[in-house]
C-alpha cells in the first residue's frame, strides 16, 4: 500500500502539484508573519544597542506625571547633582546633558520636516565624543547657531552655511545658521532616520528644558575596575528616590522591549488574516482531495477488490495528505521566510539609518509551518478519506463515480451549528464578561462554517438563478448545469470565496457604520464653522496655538465665538490621565453645544473642575466630590466638581480643570485646538483662509472647515479600511486558485465527457464558454452568499454595540459590495482560464478513449 501510495502520488503530478500549493498557500501567511516579527524584533534589539553602545550609566530625574507613550525624560534637574554625581566612588566623568525629543525642523517650503520614527530632537552641543563625529564644520558658538545630523540635512536639502527654521519646545520659532552637520559612530547620517538639532548648551537649556543652568540626563563613566552593574548601584544609593538610574544595557533593552510590544500587537493583526487565510485554505485542500478521491474511486475500488482492507484504504489517503503537508509545509515555510525577509526590509527602509538584522528561522515559524501544514491538510483530507475506504469492490466495475449521498445530514449539521454559533454571538455581543471576546469570534466562525455546511442546499436554486444569465447559448446552458451538477463540489469551492467576502463584506459594513455615526454626531454637536488643529510630529510635545495667535483669532471680524482648548497630564489620584481646560468655558459650551446637568458649566475658578455625563457615571461623581491631581509641573491640588455637562464626543477630555491652574501645571499650556463660529453672511472657506493668515509662522498648526474637519476623521477609518482590504486579498486569492484548482481537476475527471461534447460538434470557443460559465457562476454565487452572510453578521454587531461604542443605524457599503460583485465576474472568468484551455487543446480521440 505505501508503494501504491507513492506511485498514486507520481502518476498524477497536476493534482499533487495543485494539492501541495493549497499547503503552501495556507502556510506562508502564518510563517511569514512571525518571520516579519522576529527579524523586526532583532533589528532593533541591534538598533537600540548601537545607541547605547557607549554609555556606562544614565541619570535622568522622575517626572511628577509619567506619560504613556512620552519619553519622560523631559524633567530638569540642578547643575549641581552633576559635580555631586563626579564626588561619588567608582566615577571617572559625569557629563551633564540636554537631550530630548521636540525641536521641530522647518523646510525651505515653510512646512515641518516630519519622519518615519516621530523622533525630533533637540539638544545641548558637548563636542565630540565616542558615539558623535563631526562631518562638517564646527560646533555652536551663539545661540543662533545649531549642528544638524546628516540625515537632516539630505532630508532638508540643506548645507553647512545655510539657515533653518526651528520650533523648540517653548513654542518659539527662530531661525538659525547651521555651522556644523555631524554623524553617529559607524558613519551612520542617523539611528533610525531621527532627525537631531544641537545648540549651544545655554539654548539649549532654556529653548528645549525652559530651565537655564540644568540637564535633563548625565552620562557617567565607570572608572577602572568597576562594573556598571555597581556604578547604577552607587549613584542610584546616592541619589536616592528622584532619579532613574539604568546602566546602557538596561536602557537598550527597555527601549528595544517597547518596540516588540507595538510588534506584537502587528503579529497577533497579521496571524489574523493568516488564519482567515487557513480557513480558506481548509475550503481549498477539502475540495482537493474529495474530487481526487471521486476521480480514484475505480482505482480504490481495484485495491479492495485486490484484498485491501478499509483501514489500508484510510492509511493511503492519509498518507498521502501527510507526504503533501510536509512538502507543503516545506515550500510555505520558506515562501513565507522570503515574504517576512522583504516585509522586514520594507519596513526598515523607511527608518533611514537602520539596517535590518540577519534573515533567522525562528522556532515559531518553523514549528507552525508545520503543525499547520500538516494538520490542516490531515484535517481536510480526513472526510474524502473515510469515504474512500468505504468504496466497494463492485465499483471496480462501474464507469462513474459512486453517486452522492442525499444532503439532509448534512443541512441538519449546517442549521444546528449555524442555529448555535449565532446564539453565542448575540450572547457574546450582549456581554458575557470574560467569555465575551471567545463567543463574540467562536460566533462569527461558527455562523460562517454553519453557512458553509447549508451551502450544497443552498446552491441548487441559487446556481441556476445566477446561471440563468448565462444559458442564452448551449455552451452556458451546459456550463450552469455542470455547476449545479455536484453541488457538494461547487459548495466547497463557492465555500473558499464566501469566506474572504463575507469577512471583507462584515468589516466593511462595521466601518461604513462607524463612519456615518462619526459624521452625524460631529454634525449635530458642532456649531463651529472652522476648526483650527494642532498637527504633532512627535508623540512628547503637542502642537499649540500660541497665546498671540488665540488673540490674533479672537480678533478676526468674522469670527463671532472662539473656543480654544488646551490638554495636559496629570495624575488624578495615582492613576495618570489627561485632562482638558478651556480658556473659555462660556464659549465652548455655546459652540460644542455643551449643556449644564448638574450645577453650572459656562465658569470655572482655581481648585474647581467639570466633568461630562459619561465620566461622571463611570467614576461616579457627584456635586461637590474633590479629586487629588498631580500636575505635570509637580504642582499637587485638590480640586471640587462644580459641574456635569451633557457628553460630547466632540468634546477634548472627560475632566476639565480650570484654565489658571492648567497655565500653572501643564507641561504646554497653551491651547491645541480651537472652534470658531463665524458671522452670519460669512463664508466658511474665507474664514478659514484668513484664521491660516494668522497661523503662517506655525506650520504645526492648521484651519480647517466643519466639513473638511469631519471628513478628516472619517479618512482615518477609511484607511483602517483599506489597509483589511488589503491583506484580505490574500485569503480572496487564495479562493480564486481554489476555483482554478476544482475547474481544473474538474476537466480531467470530465476528459471523456468532453471529448464527447467535441466529438458531436462542440466547438473550440463553445468549449471555452462552457468552463468560463462554470467558473463564473460559482464565484458569484460564492460572493453573493459572502456578500449576504457578512452584511448580516456586520449588521448583527453595529447592532448590538449600538449604545456602547455609539454606532447609528446600519450603514451598508453598498458601493463597495456592487464592486465585490461586479469584480467577481472578471475574477471568474480570469479563473476559468487555464481550465478552459486545458479543456479546449484536449485530443478528442484520445479524449473519448480516456479511462
Amino acid at each position: 500500500m505505501f508503494k501504491a501510495t507513492l506511485k498514486s502520488l507520481l502518476a498524477r503530478k497536476l493534482r499533487l502539484t495543485l494539492s501541495t500549493l493549497a499547503v503552501v498557500l495556507s502556510v506562508m501567511f502564518v510563517s511569514g508573519s512571525l518571520v516579519l516579527t522576529d527579524t523586526l524584533g532583532r533589528t532593533f534589539d541591534n538598533l537600540f544597542a548601537n545607541v547605547y553602545t557607549y554609555t556606562d550609566v544614565q541619570v535622568n530625574a522622575k517626572p511628577p506625571v509619567q506619560q504613556d507613550g512620552g519619553s519622560n525624560d523631559s524633567t530638569p534637574f540642578p547643575a549641581a547633582t552633576v559635580d555631586k554625581i563626579k564626588a561619588m566612588p567608582g566615577v571617572a566623568d559625569a557629563t551633564g546633558g540636554v537631550f530630548l525629543n521636540g525641536a521641530t525642523p522647518i523646510g525651505k517650503n515653510g512646512k515641518v520636516i516630519v519622519n518615519q520614527t516621530l523622533q525630533q530632537f533637540g539638544g545641548g552641543w558637548n563636542g565630540e565624543d565616542q558615539l558623535v563625529h563631526l562631518y562638517q564644520g564646527r560646533g555652536p558658538q551663539t545661540d543662533s547657531e545649531i549642528v544638524i545630523n546628516n540625515g537632516l540635512a539630505t532630508t532638508a536639502n540643506v548645507k553647512v552655511g545655510d539657515t533653518m527654521d526651528v520650533i523648540t519646545r517653548d513654542q518659539q520659532r527662530a531661525t538659525y545658521t547651521i555651522v556644523g552637520t555631524m554623524q553617529y559612530a559607524g558613519g551612520r547620517d542617523s539611528m533610525a532616520g531621527e532627525s537631531a538639532i544641537f545648540f549651544t548648551i545655554a539654548k539649549a537649556q532654556s529653548a528645549m528644558l525652559g530651565a537655564p543652568g540644568e540637564y535633563n540626563s548625565v552620562d557617567v563613566k565607570a572608572a577602572a575596575g568597576v562594573s556598571d552593574e555597581q556604578l547604577r548601584d552607587t549613584v542610584r544609593a546616592g541619589l536616592g528616590d528622584q532619579f532613574v538610574v539604568k546602566t546602557g544595557k538596561e536602557l537598550s533593552e527597555e527601549s528595544s522591549a517597547g518596540i516588540k510590544n507595538l510588534l506584537k500587537y502587528v503579529n497577533y493583526f497579521l496571524l489574523g488574516f493568516g488564519a482567515v487565510a487557513l480557513l480558506v485554505g481548509v475550503f481549498l485542500i477539502l475540495n482537493t482531495f474529495s474530487i481526487i478521491v471521486a476521480q480514484r474511486t475505480q482505482e480504490l475500488a481495484l485495491l479492495r477488490a485486490m484484498g485491501a482492507a478499509r483501514g489500508q484504504i484510510l492509511r493511503s489517503v492519509l498518507l498521502e495528505a501527510v507526504l503533501i503537508g510536509v512538502v507543503g509545509s516545506v515550500f510555505g515555510f520558506l515562501v513565507g521566510l522570503g515574504l517576512g525577509a522583504l516585509g522586514a526590509r520594507g519596513f526598515v527602509s523607511l527608518a533611514d539609518g537602520a539596517q535590518v538584522a540577519s534573515l533567522g528561522f525562528p522556532p515559531s515559524a518553523i514549528i507552525a509551518s508545520f503543525v499547520i501544514g500538516i494538520g490542516v491538510t490531515v484535517v481536510a483530507a480526513l472526510m474524502p478519506a473515510l469515504k474512500a475506504s468505504r468504496v466497494a469492490p463492485i465499483a471496480a466495475m462501474r464507469e462513474s463515480a459512486t453517486p452522492d449521498r442525499p444532503l439532509t445530514r448534512l443541512t441538519i449539521a449546517g442549521a444546528v451549528v449555524t442555529a448555535l454559533s449565532a446564539g453565542a454571538l448575540i450572547w457574546g455581543l450582549a456581554g458575557a464578561g470574560d467569555a465575551t471576546l471567545l463567543l463574540v469570534f467562536g460566533g462569527v466562525l461558527g455562523v460562517i462554517i454553519g453557512v458553509a455546511l447549508l451551502t450544497p442546499i443552498i446552491s441548487r436554486p441559487l446556481v441556476a438563478a445566477l446561471g440563468a444569465a448565462l444559458s442564452w447559448s448551449v455552451p452556458g446552458k451546459l456550463g450552469r448545469r455542470n455547476s449545479s451538477r455536484n453541488p457538494r463540489r461547487t459548495a466547497i469551492t463557492a465555500g473558499a470565496v464566501m469566506v474572504g467576502i463575507a469577512i471583507v463584506t462584515a468589516i466593511s459594513t462595521i466601518f461604513s457604520s462607524l463612519s456615518t455615526a462619526l459624521g452625524d454626531e460631529l454634525n449635530k454637536q458642532l456649531a463651529a464653522d472652522v476648526i483650527v488643529l494642532g498637527q504633532s510630529s512627535t508623540p512628547d510635545v503637542p502642537a499649540v496655538i500660541t497665546d498671540e495667535q488665540l488673540k490674533g483669532l479672537e480678533a478676526l471680524p468674522q469670527a463671532q465665538t472662539v473656543a480654544a482648548a488646551a490638554t495636559g497630564a496629570v495624575l488624578v489620584g495615582d492613576k495618570p490621565d489627561f485632562v482638558a481646560s478651556y480658556v473659555d468655558p462660556a464659549a465652548v459650551a455655546t459652540v460644542l453645544k455643551v449643556k449644564a446637568e448638574e450645577g453650572r458649566i459656562d465658569r470655572l475658578g482655581p481648585g474647581e473642575f467639570l466633568v461630562d455625563r459619561r465620566t461622571a457615571d463611570a467614576r461616579k461623581y457627584k456635586l461637590g466630590d474633590t479629586i487629588d491631581v498631580t500636575f505635570a509641573k509637580g504642582q499637587r491640588k485638590t480640586l471640587t466638581l462644580v459641574g456635569i455637562s451633557s457628553a460630547s464626543s466632540v468634546s477634548s477630555g472627560g475632566i476639565v480643570v480650570d484654565y489658571a491652574d492648567a497655565r500653572e501645571g501643564f507641561a504646554f499650556p497653551q491651547a491645541s485646538q480651537a472652534f470658531i463660529a463665524i458671522r452670519d453672511g460669512t463664508s466658511a472657506t474665507g474664514v478659514k483662509d484668513a484664521v491660516n493668515e494668522v497661523l503662517k509662522d506655525n506650520p504645526k498648526v492648521q484651519a480647517y472647515t466643519k466639513d473638511e474637519f469631519i471628513s478628516t476623521n472619517q479618512q482615518g477609518l477609511d484607511s483602517v479600511l483599506v489597509i483589511v482590504q488589503l491583506l484580505l486579498l490574500i485569503a480572496l486569492f487564495i479562493s480564486v486558485l481554489g476555483v482554478i484548482n476544482t475547474l481544473l481537476l474538474s476537466v480531467i475527471e470530465r476528459t471523456r465527457e468532453l471529448g464527447m461534447l467535441r466529438a458531436v460538434g462542440l466547438r473550440r470557443g463553445q468549449t471555452w464558454q462552457m468552463v468560463t460559465t462554470e467558473s463564473i457562476v460559482i464565484t458569484v454565487f460564492g460572493t453573493v452568499l459572502g456578500l449576504a452572510v457578512g452584511a448580516g453578521l456586520g449588521a448583527a454587531i453595529v447592532t448590538a454595540l449600538k449604545d456602547v461604542v455609539g454606532f447609528g443605524a446600519v450603514t451598508l457599503p453598498w458601493g463597495l459590495m456592487v464592486a465585490y460583485f461586479f469584480v467577481s465576474i472578471l475574477v471568474g472568468a480570469i479563473a476559468g482560464l487555464i481550465p478552459s484551455v486545458r479543456a479546449v487543446r484536449l485530443n478528442v480521440l484520445g479524449a473519448i478513449a480516456y479511462e
